[in-house]
C-alpha cells in the first residue's frame, strides 16, 4: 500500500484503532495529531483537502484521494490480511461486531469516557442511561467469550482490534472490568497481538 497520511487525536479509540491497524499490519504512514477541542478538525483546509465531515480519524494519499470512519478505514487497510476473517460467516460476525461497536458499545462507553475525561464532568452530571448501556454492552461482551477465543470466528481480527480501543480504557469513563474475569482475559490476549 502506498504511503499515506493518517489525521487523529491522541487519546480517541476510534483513531487509536486505525493506528493499531496500520502498526500490526507494518504500513507506511505519517501520523498528523489533530487538536480537535482546539476546532483544528473544523477549519477551512481540513474540511477542504482531509474529512469534509470535520472529524477524525481520516487517511489521505498523494493522489488526493481520502477515507473517513474508523472502521471503514480498518477495512481497507486490512484488505486481504489476515485482520479479515476468510470465512463468509466468519467474515460477516466481524462485521456485525464493527457495526456493533459504533452503534452500541462507543456511543455508551466512549462518550461517558469523553464527558468525563475532556470536558472534566462528574458522575453525578452524567445521564445515567449512559452507565446502564456501558454496562450491558461490557456484559455482553463477557457472555459472547465464554463460549470462543475471539469475536469473529476462530482468529483475531478488526472486531478485536475495534472492540479493545474503548475497552481497555473503559475505567477512565467509569467502567469497572473487575466484574469481567473473561473479559479482561480477553484483552490481554488482544494486547499481546497487538504488541507482538
Amino acid at each position: 500500500m502506498d504511503h499515506f497520511k493518517l489525521y487523529g487525536f491522541t487519546g480517541s479509540g476510534n483513531c487509536e484503532k486505525v493506528r493499531m491497524v496500520a502498526d500490526i499490519l507494518g504500513l507506511d504512514y505519517d501520523w498528523i495529531e489533530v487538536p480537535i477541542f482546539d476546532g483544528a478538525s473544523r477549519t477551512e483546509n481540513y474540511l477542504d483537502t482531509v474529512n469534509p465531515g470535520g472529524q477524525v480519524p481520516a487517511i489521505t494519499f498523494a493522489t488526493g484521494r481520502a477515507l473517513s470512519q474508523s472502521n471503514a478505514i480498518m477495512l481497507y487497510l486490512a484488505e486481504g490480511s489476515t485482520l479479515i476473517p476468510p470465512d463468509p460467516f466468519d467474515r460477516a460476525q466481524m462485521y456485525s461486531w464493527l457495526f456493533w461497536e459504533q452503534y452500541t458499545h462507543e456511543p455508551a462507553i466512549a462518550v461517558r469516557r469523553a464527558l468525563i475525561q475532556y470536558r472534566g464532568m462528574k458522575d453525578a452530571d452524567i445521564d445515567p442511561a449512559l452507565t446502564e448501556k456501558g454496562q450491558d454492552a461490557l456484559a455482553l461482551m463477557e457472555r459472547t467469550l465464554h463460549n470462543q477465543k475471539w469475536f469473529a470466528g476462530y482468529q483475531f481480527s478488526l472486531a478485536d482490534i475495534a472492540l479493545y480501543a474503548y475497552t481497555h480504557v473503559a475505567p477512565e469513563g467509569g467502567f469497572s472490568l473487575q466484574p469481567y474475569e473473561t473479559l479482561r482475559r480477553w484483552l490481554d490476549r488482544t494486547a499481546e497481538q497487538l504488541n507482538g
